[in-house]
């Protein structure tokens, strides 16, 4: 096993190689190209990080970031040397590291990774044009590029969304003690899954409270009611079971008792086809009606009453009296109270 001192001694010479690496870097100018892929690659460590819990960990991280792009280093652009100044990136990762509040050190990793999004947005825009473009027109927009200080202010107000998302990870993690080192990993992997888990059932609990109304309120804007003809009488698509009652209720005051209780047997049969108790068609009789609700027993012997009478005072030849229609009318409300 090895000893502190030899560990201690592997993290010198790790660092040592990150700096001659960065030495090399920085001594060799490299593409446009070479310098979009490194400013990628550390955007990807930069949000990598922002998810990391251990701050050792995290430290140990900036050794390679700081090598994969150098303070000062030169970039070729069309056979033109162009230096580059990465200070601001070295002083952000040594305020970070700096830093023993975790809330800080988050909002410092936002702000560094906000400002190398907006220089790799440049930079691809640089790219589209330096086909096209003149030399010197390319290097004073890249050195341009560079130098804005405007990019903090920038990014920070485009970034709004993906500050609330970094709002929300803190929030999450502060629910379970602090990890141990190495599992910071597991817990932002279990975190994106439970959001996407809650944001699913959010999802489906919508389709399945508001899907249904919203196709039924569709169905009925899709169905026109047409004219019905019930037992020989044509009704008009407006005309509803309370407008027949109220008719037949006319009816009796006249006198008519005959046409009153034809007409109430009519408004009762409209009322239960509306609650999808039985269909109305043109070719059936009130026989065939009644036979429809067999298989509601209350129903059956209510509507077997109220059809007997139909038939009585209608095809019959059995005058209807005042009593009649009131036993007539008050069977009618009986009997849709039972639905």
């Amino acid at each position: 096993m090895s000893s502190p001192t030899d560990v201690h001694l592997m993290k010198r010479l790790l660092l040592a190689g990150f700096v001659v690496a960065a030495c090399v870097v920085s001594g060799r100018a490299s593409t446009l190209a070479d310098y979009r892929h490194r400013v990628s690659g550390a955007i990807r460590t930069i949000q990598q990080l922002q998810l990391a819990r251990d701050e050792g960990s995290a430290n140990a991280s900036l050794a390679p970031l700081r090598a994969q792009l150098p303070a000062k280093e030169t970039i070729l652009l069309q056979g033109q040397s162009i230096a580059l100044d990465n200070s601001w990136f070295h002083d952000a990762l040594d305020e970070y590291e700096k830093t023993k509040d975790n809330a800080r050190r988050t909002e410092s990793l936002v702000r560094i990774g906000e400002r190398l999004l907006a220089i790799s947005e440049r930079l691809d825009e640089l790219d589209k044009v330096s086909s096209v473009g003149k030399k010197d027109e390319d290097k004073g927009r890249l050195a341009e590029i560079l130098r804005r200080p405007e990019y903090n202010k920038t990014a920070s107000e485009g970034s709004a969304l993906e500050r609330l998302w970094m709002r929300f990870l803190r929030w999450f993690f502060s629910l379970f003690p602090k990890s141990q080192p190495g599992n910071s990993r597991l817990l932002s992997a279990v975190a994106q899954v439970i959001v996407v888990l809650v944001g699913l059932a959010l999802i489906a609990f919508l389709i399945w409270k508001f899907a249904p109304r919203f196709l039924r309120s569709r169905n009925k804007k899709k169905q026109k009611r047409e004219a019905r003809i019930v037992l020989g009488e044509r009704l008009e698509p407006d005309q509803s079971s309370a407008d027949l009652l109220a008719q037949a209720e006319s009816l009796a005051r006249s006198g008519d008792l005959r046409a009153a209780i034809r007409k109430a047997y009519i408004a009762f049969l409209c009322e239960l086809a509306d609650r999808k108790v039985i269909s109305l068609a043109q070719h059936k009789t009130n026989r065939d009606y009644l036979s429809s609700v067999r298989e509601r027993p209350s129903l059956y012997a209510s509507m077997r009453k109220l059809t007997n009478s139909f038939e009585v005072h209608w095809y019959g030849f059995t005058p209807a009296v005042e009593s009649d229609w009131d036993d007539f009318r008050s069977g009618y409300l009986q009997a849709l109270k039972m639905q």
